[in-house]
């Protein structure tokens, strides 16, 4: 059965707070509607129209500052998301998916995002080891990996040592069964040379007749 985890950066509790650099654990499950002139939300088709001049104009300060600072979150969050995706390789089962929260201009910022990834073990120990690598890199590939990041990285160091152990019970396992066959073959070797060496317990008689 195929496992799924979440990796990726989580929004800020609050849009009236500034988007910061942290970023705690991933799951963005519900929609933030704070008080203040910007609103979070999920909408699957954002207004990321950054280029228009007319939605600045007549901006406070205030909130010229914090469409600045929404700016940034949304590259850091796509930034973030990109690199779990480039390095989960096969492994990510979904794109990046972002919650946006709309600036006072009237755009939507990504300020949270995530990135599904298959944690189920491999067929063997060895795909095993090799998938849990894949799983930690990709969970830790951004530059500041958030707590869910980095949860998801010690379950897949944790996956890789039982993985590990696994591989080398089946190595002495099937070392000890090479040596009993090599055992077998020897005894069995040794028996036949042991009938051929004993002589008879009647000496043999030959008769002669004229």
């Amino acid at each position: 059965m195929r496992t799924t985890m979440s990796i990726g950066a989580i929004s800020p509790s609050s849009a009236s707070q500034p988007p910061t650099r942290a970023t705690p654990p991933v799951q963005v499950t519900s929609s933030v509607t704070p008080a203040g002139p910007a609103s979070a939300s999920t909408s699957s088709s954002p207004n990321t129209n950054f280029s228009g001049s007319d939605s600045v104009t007549n901006l406070t300060p205030e909130a010229l500052a914090l469409v600045a600072q929404l700016k940034t979150r949304d590259t850091e969050v796509r930034q973030h998301e990109q690199a779990h995706l480039a390095t989960a390789g096969g492994l990510a089962t979904s794109g990046a998916t972002y919650t946006y929260q709309r600036g006072p201009n009237g755009v939507d910022y990504a300020i949270g995002g995530e990135v599904q990834i298959d944690t189920s073990p491999g067929r063997t120990p060895e795909e095993t080891i090799e998938r849990a690598r894949t799983i930690q890199a990709a969970a830790l590939a951004p530059a500041d990996p958030s707590g869910a990041d980095r949860a998801v990285a010690a379950q897949a160091a944790q996956l890789e040592l039982q993985a590990r152990a696994e591989l080398a019970t089946q190595q002495v396992e099937q070392a000890a069964a090479q040596l009993n066959r090599q055992g077998s073959a020897a005894g069995t070797a040794a028996k036949v040379q042991r009938t051929y060496e004993t002589p008879p317990l009647v000496p043999p008689k030959l008769d002669i007749y004229a």
